[in-house]
């Protein structure tokens, strides 16, 4: 909801979707009969984990703007602040959510506030937008289905083999013939309900915010809210649940062996959250402690399955050891969030990229960073080396997918035309396939020529066939 609007205000697809002619109503004033102040604990925020958190939080940050904690939502986004303390009636968050401006919050498809939250974020605002309590408890979060509205490709992998493309598109999970686009199956998990016990044919119940695909070619895993999901790459089955995260898992990643599987996430602000696990048993084989001083985004195996790459939003990479978790070495120069990192295969280079717009290239043994590499003009989202050559692709809020050669920087080719912010990116081991996805729900399946081979639509929606390849 929140989330939707603050995200589109900058994207230009609010006055467009809905029309200065139309008519909306604002929302209802209501008086709050209450002597107690409004606490952000337990007040606001369980609004803003309902309602905005589908698109201002891990990470994806629409317009720049992140609402999941009290810190970074008063820093603002690419709109300014959204709260003005003492002062609602020039708050963004009270306006655009109560529809007394545009662009409205939220679009018609969506569920607006209730007068009553309405009235609770405007107390709040006039008494001062005071933080959270210096003693706070984790408050329970119970999550739902995402709006129709919002299904943002976040998950993509190509097997090695080349024969399938796995999909994540909003809590759903799509399997595509990787040469055609073809639609294969969806990855449904038994028993998903709802807070009301309304069953849900998904893969989660929330958004799918990572997904892997073995080496080996048997096994899919997913990342949800506080779960990862394995699955049988050939039926489709699910195998297994792997519980108890503290927040989003926002990145999945194999060992080449495929016996292990490494995770990352975490509670914004809060320490990151970094796990291996054995595969298929899901058993925990570590749970590296004090990894990052806030969530990580990225993990990656190194090809002899010996060190394991971290990164995350404290701007800092990492090594450790596997499978013991002892910390090998750290990498600083990035300014802004690290989305994700990667090995070259002969394990004496490492790649990252983040939000400062910047790639990174590391060198292993001398600790320093080897060269700086420029060409995306907004975030960059993930990060993919191809097989064992230098080469890695790159994908970013620029609407760009790019490949480089990581020994000097240059670029190999880059891929324009896509429509919508990217989220998300896979390959095939030698790069004679790519694919995108990003915020509209669409997948852009490309060959090695850099030429479009299929733009996969959300369900529903009919895009026109691509041209075909220039001879």
């Amino acid at each position: 909801m929140l989330q939707v609007i603050f995200g589109l205000i900058s994207m230009g697809f609010f006055p467009a979707d809905e029309p200065k002619s139309s008519t909306v109503k604002p929302i209802l004033v209501v008086e709050l009969d209450r002597k107690e102040p409004v606490s952000y604990d337990k007040d606001i925020e369980p609004i803003l984990v309902k309602k905005c958190n589908f698109c201002h939080s891990g990470n994806i940050k629409e317009g720049k703007l992140d609402l999941s904690s009290f810190d970074s939502m008063m820093k603002g986004g690419k709109k300014g602040k959204p709260v003005v303390p003492g002062k609602a009636m020039e708050s963004r968050l009270y306006l655009l959510s109560g529809k007394t401006e545009r662009p409205l919050m939220p679009p018609k498809s969506e569920e607006p506030l209730t007068p009553q939250e309405l009235a609770l974020i405007k107390l709040w605002i006039n008494q001062g937008a005071k933080p959270p309590s210096a003693v706070r408890t984790r408050p329970k979060v119970v999550v739902t289905v995402p709006p129709a509205t919002v299904a943002p490709v976040r998950g993509l992998a190509i097997a090695r083999d080349k024969s399938i493309l796995v999909a994540s598109r909003g809590n759903q999970v799509h399997v595509y013939d990787a040469n055609s686009g073809v639609f294969l199956r969806s990855l449904l998990a038994p028993d998903l309900k709802k807070p009301d016990g309304t069953a849900v044919k998904a893969a989660h119940v929330a958004l799918v915010e990572s997904l892997a695909l073995s080496q080996d070619g048997k096994f899919i895993a997913t990342g949800g809210f506080q779960e990862v999901r394995l699955w049988d790459t050939q039926t489709g089955a699910h195998l297994a649940i792997i519980p108890a995260f503290v927040d989003r898992v926002v990145a999945v990643a194999f060992s080449n062996d495929s016996k292990l599987l490494a995770t990352a996430g975490g509670a914004p602000t809060e320490e990151g959250e970094i796990k291996i696990f054995q595969i298929p048993t899901g058993k925990l084989i570590i749970d590296i402690k004090n990894a990052h001083s806030d969530t990580a985004f990225g993990v990656a195996f190194s090809s002899d399955g010996k060190m394991l790459a971290t990164c995350g939003a404290d701007k800092f990479v990492k090594v450790f050891e596997v499978p013991t978790g002892k910390f090998l070495k750290s990498f600083e120069g990035h300014t802004h969030h690290v989305l994700d990192v990667g090995w070259k295969s002969d394990g004496k280079l490492l790649a990252s990229c983040g939000a400062d717009n910047a790639i990174k290239v590391w060198d292993y043994e001398k600790g320093e960073q080897a060269r700086a590499v420029q060409g995306h003009t907004r975030q960059i989202s993930r990060l993919q080396f191809l097989g064992t050559t230098p080469q890695f692709a790159t994908c970013s809020g620029d609407k760009t997918l790019r490949v480089w050669n990581v020994d000097n920087g240059g670029q190999v080719r880059t891929i324009q035309g896509l429509d919508e912010f990217l989220y998300a990116l896979g390959a095939s081991p030698d790069g004679s396939l790519l694919a995108a996805g990003g915020e509209k729900g669409f997948v852009y399946l490309y060959n090695q020529g850099g030429q479009l081979i299929k733009k996969i639509a959300p369900p529903g929606v009919v895009t026109e066939a691509p041209e075909p390849p220039k001879k």
